[in-house]
């Protein structure tokens, strides 16, 4: 084993013995209950599929058959559980909670969340989406099916230091990308300070817990609405979320009554062109302009709502 390879099995052993300790897993009962981690899980499995086999069940939590037959045993002298023959098979067992074992199960649940609220609840919110976008990829990762399944980002209001974020990205990612200037940077300065979250709308989307993408919708006049600044980083492209964001524009425009949306684009932007295009946007006028002394075409796109 090389010593790279020696020190990252080091680092997930060592946030494994960390985050056991932080839920309570050491403890000799999961929170404060006579029942250990595995008993839980059982509980939780039960719960959640109504009724299961015993075979079932033994599969989804990896345990050894004699295991999992001396906690059923147990949940049923404390008369948490019930078994029953399956009526298809008479040599397999069918078991399910109890109403006793439903509001023990239930009680254990809201404990658990509580746990976890006030665990969350000493981080900030950037923070908390740090926490939780990092476990969602953790989960990816190891090959989780459920966290595979889930969509890979998070779409969410703007809060406090967004609007900074929002300027310093395109600045920077415009300058990098088509060598547009300060000028550019001020530009959208300008329209986030004109931005208010009383009377326009926006959206934030993040990939575990970072920021990666943006857009708003502005009023333009009591018709019209506006998109605008529409970003998705580089890391981000190719998940659909520029067309998410778009959706969520012309949704949001409909919800106000706005019946027409138009934009302001330059037609260098050609991933975000194709995207206003299959959206139902149409061109409706352009003209040359410059950009840190580079030639741009302005272009207004627009459709009805």
């Amino acid at each position: 084993m090389s010593s790279l390879t020696e020190a990252r099995v080091s680092e997930v052993r060592a946030f494994n013995r960390f985050y056991t300790k932080v839920i309570g897993v050491l403890q000799a009962g999961l929170l404060d209950s006579p029942y250990s981690l595995t008993e839980v899980r059982v509980l939780f499995e039960i719960a959640h599929a109504g009724e299961l086999e015993t075979g079932e069940l033994r599969a989804l939590l990896d345990v050894d058959a004699g295991y999992l037959s001396r906690i059923l045993a147990r949940f049923e002298n404390d008369g948490l559980v019930a078994r029953r023959r399956s009526p298809h098979d008479a040599r397999k067992q069918l078991v399910r909670l109890s109403p006793v074992g439903a509001a023990t199960f239930d009680r254990l649940e809201k404990q658990a969340a509580g746990e976890i609220a006030v665990l969350l609840a000493g981080l900030t919110e950037e923070d908390q989406g740090r926490l939780v976008g990092g476990m969602a990829l953790i989960r990816r990762l190891l090959g989780d099916p459920a966290a595979a399944g889930r969509e890979p980002y998070v779409i969410r209001a703007p809060r406090a230091g967004d609007l900074g974020w929002v300027v310093q990205r395109h600045g920077a990612l415009y300058a990098e990308e088509y060598g547009w200037g300060l000028a550019f940077e001020q530009t959208v300065a300008g329209i986030c300070a004109a931005w208010s979250p009383e009377r326009d709308a926006g959206w934030i989307v993040e990939v575990d817990g970072e920021r990666v993408g943006c857009v708003f919708c502005v009023r333009r006049d009591e018709e019209t609405a506006q998109l605008r600044m529409l970003l998705v980083e580089p890391s981000a492209r190719g998940l659909g979320i520029g067309q998410r964001l778009v959706g969520e524009c012309l949704r949001h425009a409909r919800e106000q009554g706005f019946k027409r949306m138009m934009l302001w684009t330059r037609d260098g932007l050609l991933s975000a062109r194709r995207i206003y295009q299959a959206a139902g946007f149409a061109l409706d006028s352009e003209e040359k302009g410059e950009e840190n002394g580079l030639v741009v075409t302005e272009q207004i796109w627009s459709r009805a709502l």
